[in-house]
């Protein structure tokens, strides 16, 4: 397993990134929203020209390597009525910057869905596969993350992008099936079950997302959990990874002291954060290990 969290869980800044990364005894970061001394906060293939080449030699100092850039290409704050040229000047600008940090993947997505939408059109076929391709002709490899997207709709959905899209790999997200509508299902749709997901795109799965989190129908929204702890079938899903031989990224996303949608949270407590990022990476290690034990054991 390759360990690494997404930076901006940790910290907001580059330095608090680096520094829970190093805590943890990592060698891994996945930048996603990156705050250089002298600059704003954006994500990793926006930031100024100045601020990504400081992040990046401060990276290299500390012996931690770029695995994957947690892009904003195609996101769920993006709409398919967007000007294609936005996505395309974004992939345009990430490209180069992946080949710097020598990260060799990139999380993408697929637009946010229109509120009844249960098809995917043709048109995000074509920019997902534009896009994969891209990537692609660049020796990068993109990564379709479940979520609110029109590849998140449900497993039917992603299988079909798949398909649509040769050469795109799938990052999955444990919990992002406890908040996310069953698209494939009649209205009133269900929440998708994470277990059912993965067992239908993980051989496709080149990345891994760890969070866990619990439906709270009272504000209609999701609590998040350590690992393990929550609906997320983190533990089930792991270790099935682990006894299919996968050996690919496991990347931390609390989402507990701060969420990186919520405009509060450049506000949030760094110390906070850190110690969050740090325990929830701890804990992550600790349920590898008794799976690795679990797979080692005969059975009864």
């Amino acid at each position: 397993m390759k360990y690494m969290g997404i930076g901006d869980e940790a910290a907001n800044n580059i330095d608090g990134q680096i520094q829970a990364t190093q805590e943890l005894g990592w060698k891994l970061l996945e930048p996603r929203g990156v705050e250089v001394p002298g600059f704003a906060k954006a994500n990793f293939h926006d930031i100024p020209d100045v601020a990504f080449d400081l992040a990046v030699r401060k990276l290299e100092a500390a012996g931690i390597n770029a695995y994957c850039f947690g892009s904003t290409i195609m996101n769920w704050a993006k709409k398919l009525s967007d000007p294609f040229d936005i996505t395309l000047a974004e992939v345009k600008r990430a490209i180069p910057r992946m080949q710097r940090a020598r990260a060799k993947y990139v999380r993408i997505m697929s637009f946010k869905p229109e509120d009844d939408a249960c098809v995917i059109p043709a048109e995000v076929f074509r920019r997902v596969k534009e896009v994969t391709d891209r990537f692609l002709d660049a020796g990068l490899q993109p990564v379709h993350e479940n979520c609110m997207n029109y590849g998140g709709m449900s497993w039917q959905h992603a299988l079909e992008l798949l398909d649509k899209c040769p050469g795109l790999k799938w990052v999955f997200d444990t919990a992002n099936p406890i908040f996310n509508p069953d698209r494939s299902k009649p209205k009133p749709w269900p929440k998708q079950d994470p277990w059912e997901f993965w067992t239908h795109v993980r051989d496709h799965v080149a990345h891994i997302h760890v969070k866990d989190a619990t439906w709270n129908p009272a504000k209609d929204d999701a609590d998040y959990n350590w690992p393990g702890e929550g609906r997320a079938r983190v533990r089930d899903i792991l270790k099935d990874a682990l006894s299919r031989g996968y050996n690919g990224g496991l990347s931390i996303e609390p989402h507990m002291v701060v969420v990186f949608h919520d405009a509060q949270a450049k506000a949030a407590n760094e110390a906070a954060m850190r110690q969050n990022y740090v325990e929830y990476g701890r804990r992550l290690e600790k349920i590898v290990a008794e799976a690795r034990n679990e797979l080692k054991q005969p059975a009864a």
